[in-house]
């Protein structure tokens, strides 16, 4: 018998402390300490509202950073999510506004399955770009980067796109500030999402395949797996995600413009990475990815709550805590 491993009468081993993937645990860890933290900082914050406040406004990053775990087990990459967002919300708010359909529910349903596809899109294009066109993931998302917020741009006239029928505008605003069964719809979908993205990662022959891309891709080439089509297909569901997010995110505020979703692709990379997921691929961890953009709103929400750091600092703090996250997954892939 060793110190790693204790055996049973029946002879099966027994998982012991040493067995336990810290880097899984970790983001729950953080995610614990971080909640106490706040509670000691202002008893208002461990409060209910303010909690599924907290839940509600990271919904996008949330969503989003499920499809970047996708991307990123995979070995790549994706620097357009954010320019991704404020382009496909503008196109589904401009057809909104054209009054192609008279019925404002059929109108909205349209517009909900139009930014799904385009979307799905945006995504498979980073994909082809990357597989067919055999540029690295960070070049050519960047490039389509400039691409979607040039395109946003020009779609603005640098200005705003903005919904104007009220009657829409009532219609679909509690797909955000709804609720179901007392459980914001945001937290409902964030939840519904991750679960269909843990079967699929967790669960289904492509989602072993992700994880085997991005651990070894000549290794996994040779066993017969089709590795740009698992890339590919990681920057198409990263594309639906955005899209997701984006039928969130009209009914909140019901405008975009050149700004809308700037930094949001280090949010969404800094939520899996904290998450425990490995940048460099070959692990992914949904769940934990979850966990991670809580964890940025709480440290948001705290920042705003509490008079020890300006709110001002959120974006240099959140780089802080991306490297801190990196240095502690070298730092426990050393021990494994």
């Amino acid at each position: 018998m060793t110190a790693e491993t204790e055996t049973t009468e029946t002879g099966r081993s027994r998982r012991t402390f040493r067995d336990i993937d810290l880097r899984a645990v970790a983001p729950f860890a953080a995610l614990l300490i971080l909640l106490i933290v706040g509670a000691l900082v202002n008893p208002n914050f461990i409060g209910l509202t303010n909690l599924a406040n907290v839940a509600t406004r990271s919904a996008f990053i949330a969503i989003i950073a499920v499809g970047a775990t996708f991307v990123i087990s995979s070995g790549d990459l994706d620097l357009s999510v954010g320019s991704m967002v404020a382009f496909v919300a503008s196109l589904m708010i401009l057809f909104m506004n054209s009054g192609a359909i008279a019925d404002p529910g059929l109108m909205i349903a349209a517009a909900m399955a139009l930014a799904v596809i385009i979307g799905s899109l945006c995504g498979l294009a980073n994909g082809l770009i990357t597989t067919v066109g055999k540029i690295e993931p960070f070049i050519a998302t960047l490039g389509t980067m400039g691409i979607y917020r040039g395109l946003t741009t020009w779609l603005s006239q640098g200005g705003a796109i903005t919904l104007r029928d009220a009657e829409q505008q009532a219609l679909y605003r509690p797909v955000y500030f709804g609720s179901i069964l007392g459980v914001p719809v945001p937290i409902v979908i964030i939840l519904v999402v991750t679960a269909i993205a843990a079967v699929i990662l967790y669960r289904t022959r492509y989602g072993r395949h992700v994880v085997a891309v991005g651990s070894n891709r000549d290794v996994a080439r040779y066993s017969g797996i089709a590795v740009d089509r698992v890339r590919t297909i990681a920057f198409v569901i990263q594309g639906l995600c955005v899209a997701i997010a984006v039928l969130l995110y009209v009914p909140r505020l019901g405008s975009t413009s050149a700004t809308t979703g700037i930094l949001w692709e280090l949010q969404a990379i800094t939520a899996v990475v904290v998450g425990g997921t490995a940048l460099k691929g070959g692990a992914g961890r949904v769940w934990g990815t979850i966990c991670g953009a809580f964890i940025l709103e709480l440290v948001g929400n705290i920042m705003l709550l509490s008079n020890f750091i300006s709110e001002y600092l959120i974006g240099a703090i959140q780089g802080t805590i991306i490297i801190i996250a990196m240095l502690v997954q070298r730092s426990l892939a050393r021990k494994a």
